[in-house]
């Protein structure tokens, strides 16, 4: 594993040396607030059509089977994703048999997944996942070996976290609801920073 400081130019040189004439995935992992999905849509985004963004997060359990199984409040624990759902989609992706997968995404806004919402061509030679769990145990053990490579995103904690507050308050929390769910959020975040030393790179912005 290595840990560099790297501006987002090598990131991109980096990301575009995966596509090659298969498939490739590519993993970025982190806590909650590190900043993933603001990183793996600029790589996509610089990558021009050779690129297609599929986030973890798109196999949320929606908010009332999270109310039927008692789990509301830990929204974004491991158990609260539908684990083998994504794992399934990863395979479907590195195996390129359909001319298209169709795959979920989650719209902030409203705290949900969205089934079918994002296109993944057959011809695009890279697909870029991102997520809290990609280097985790148990149910998301089988994500790492279907990844080419994984990048591990390790920002400042107390920034992290004033960014989770930001965003919760941005999306309908009142901030002192923002702050009691960042501080629920912060076991996950454990969780998550666990895992650094099993990526191929670790990314400081």
């Amino acid at each position: 594993m290595a840990d560099r400081l790297l501006d987002p130019d090598e990131l991109v040189r980096r990301a575009a040396a995966l596509c090659g004439s298969g498939r490739a995935l590519l993993g970025i992992a982190g806590a909650p607030g590190a900043g993933k999905s603001t990183l793996a849509a600029a790589l996509v985004g610089a990558l021009a059509g050779q690129a297609v963004l599929v986030p973890m997060d798109g196999f949320h359990l929606a908010d009332a089977e999270l109310d039927r199984l008692g789990r509301r409040d830990r929204k974004g624990a491991p158990d609260t994703f539908d684990v083998a759902g994504y794992v399934h989609l990863l395979r479907r992706l590195r195996e390129r048999e359909d001319d298209v997968v169709w795959a979920p995404t989650f719209v902030r806004q409203q705290e949900q997944a969205v089934a079918g919402a994002l296109a993944v061509p057959r011809d695009v030679p890279l697909v870029v996942t991102e997520g809290n769990y990609l280097l985790a145990d148990g149910g998301f053990a089988p994500v790492r070996d279907l990844l080419d490579e994984t990048w591990f995103l390790d920002v400042d904690p107390v920034q992290r976290r004033q960014r989770l507050v930001t965003r919760h308050v941005q999306h309908g929390r009142s901030p002192a609801e923002a702050e009691q769910w960042v501080v629920s959020d912060d076991r996950n975040a454990a969780l998550v920073e666990a895992t650094r030393d099993r990526a191929d790179l670790v990314v400081r912005l």
